[in-house]
């Protein structure tokens, strides 16, 4: 068996431990030859349910199957045993009392009382688990320059308990891990509380819970000290895209699985925009059985009570269809089906330009440096976002000689005026900022600042803000003065 031979595990636990990855010198005669027979039965297990899912996406139509009246040998058991059956149900289709939209940030994700599928989130949540350990397994193999991960000979358990026992940092991940990867990760999350037929905000706080706990302070604990930006950047982008993917796949399967025109286009469209639910698939059709409440489709066949405890069978179609009018904007169809207030519209991107005049004690010159923040705008009276800026070269007062600094805080802003399109409000926040990207040269930093908030469309705003640093370790006083631009996603402010 490909995941049960234990000799191929002890082979792949002495590459990982390895501290560089020049393994192949490292590794001579049997026993390099026996870690590269592990790792391509990893590989080639991974091919194997890859495969399976995207055939399964590829089925355009159940297989033929003779009536059992036909065949007396062909039982319904049999029947159903090779018929892949859509699992999921979205909230849209749910009948919710608006009562509960009076507390909108109530998370209902443990108690779910509207219908949600309980018992499908738990059996993805257990195959996202599984997966997951898949995924550190291959980042565990990966140079560490690339992901960040160190590797020494510290036993797992002491390193994982080393390692969550520090405060968060900044990290150093490349770009498109930070950026791309975590959202996607986030997403893939979110989505599979989304299809588990939970509202948004439910899906989001899923979304912040595997993320953080799971991943975070779980499997990459192992490996690394917990990071700030993942911890917000892997739920928050994670929530835009999981719900742009869900909304993407329902238009794909209206339009029969046609992307661009092609099937084949489709079914790696679909496979790509949610893999979990698709790998999952390809299990239960490796195993000829359902393993895991995987499966999405918008036409399902069942019992459905119509009470006095009777059944009835129904065909049910799981879409809906404007009719009358141009098809709206998919977070616009979710709030005018749900009237649910909490949506991607309080998910908020800033880019902006500061100034900084840093104490005397520093010995450095004032710079200006971009900066960027994300963050969740609750209300028109509240928001929380974590804010970074850097200058690549902050110059000495002394010399020519420069350094790299960095900023970043978590701040709270609480806006007055709430009803008008001009808002000023003000802020508290606590951070660090960092030379030369030296972890022993940081600094603690809270803050409070006052600003103003000017409302351009539902989507745009421009801020302008003051802030004022305290430093407790060294008694410094820095002030910052930004301009900013506000991105707000989905249908933005209400």
């Amino acid at each position: 068996m490909f995941f049960g031979d234990r000799a191929v595990w002890v082979q792949i636990n002495q590459l990982i431990k390895l501290k560089r990855y020049n393994w192949p010198k490292k590794l001579k005669g049997a026993q390099y030859e026996s870690v590269k027979r592990g790792t391509m039965k990893i590989i080639f297990a991974i091919l194997i349910v890859t495969t399976f899912a995207v055939r399964s996406i590829a089925a355009e139509e159940p297989p033929a199957v003779t009536p059992a009246a036909e065949n007396p040998r062909i039982t319904e058991i049999d029947i159903k045993k090779y018929i892949n059956q859509p699992t999921n149900s979205n909230w849209e289709s749910l009948r919710v009392d608006k009562a509960i939209y009076e507390k909108p940030f109530k998370v209902s994700l443990f108690k779910p009382q509207n219908g949600e599928d309980r018992a499908r989130l738990g059996s993805m949540t257990w195959s996202v688990a599984a997966y997951g350990f898949g995924v550190a397994g291959v980042l565990s193999v990966l140079p560490e320059d690339y992901t960040g991960w160190t590797k020494d000979d510290v036993k797992l358990k002491d390193k994982w308990w080393e390692n969550v026992s520090e405060v968060a940092v900044w990290d150093r991940d490349i770009w498109y891990i930070n950026l791309i990867g975590h959202p996607y990760s986030g997403g893939l999350y979110y989505q599979t509380a989304r299809k588990s037929g939970y509202r948004q905000w439910d899906s989001f706080m899923y979304s912040f819970l595997m993320s953080t706990f799971y991943w975070e302070y779980g499997l990459e604990a192992f490996a690394e000290i917990p990071s700030i930006q993942d911890l917000v950047v892997t739920p928050v982008l994670g929530w835009a895209y999981g719900e742009w993917a869900f909304n993407k796949e329902q238009e794909i399967r209206k339009r029969s699985g046609l992307v661009w025109g092609s099937r084949f286009w489709g079914n790696i469209s679909l496979f790509l925009l949610d893999p979990v639910d698709a790998i999952g698939v390809g299990i239960n059709n490796l195993f000829n059985r359902q393993l895991i409440a995987a499966g999405t489709g918008y036409v399902s066949y069942g019992d459905v009570d119509v009470g006095n405890g009777e059944l009835d069978k129904q065909l049910r179609f799981n879409a809906r269809y404007t009719i009358g009018r141009p098809e709206s904007k998919y977070y616009s169809r979710y709030n005018d089906a749900t009237g649910d207030p909490i949506d991607t519209g309080i998910i908020g991107l800033t880019l902006g330009v500061g100034h900084i005049a840093l104490d005397e004690k520093w010995g450095y010159k004032d710079v200006a440096y971009p900066e960027v923040s994300l963050g969740l705008y609750f209300s028109k009276q509240y928001s929380l976002r974590l804010k970074y800026g850097r200058a690549n070269e902050l110059e000495y007062v002394s010399t020519t000689d420069t350094v790299f600094y960095e900023n970043y805080s978590l701040d709270n802003q609480f806006y007055f005026n709430a009803q008008s399109s001009t808002r000023p409000y003000v802020s508290v926040g606590v951070g660090e900022h960092i030379f030369a990207k030296d972890r022993d040269e940081k600094y603690l930093l809270w803050n409070v600042g006052a600003g103003l908030h000017h409302k351009i469309s539902s989507n745009w705003a421009a801020q302008l803000d003051w802030q004022h640093y305290y430093g407790d370790q060294l008694y410094t006083h820095e002030q910052t003065i930004s301009a900013r631009a506000v991105y707000r996603f989905g249908r933005g402010e209400n």
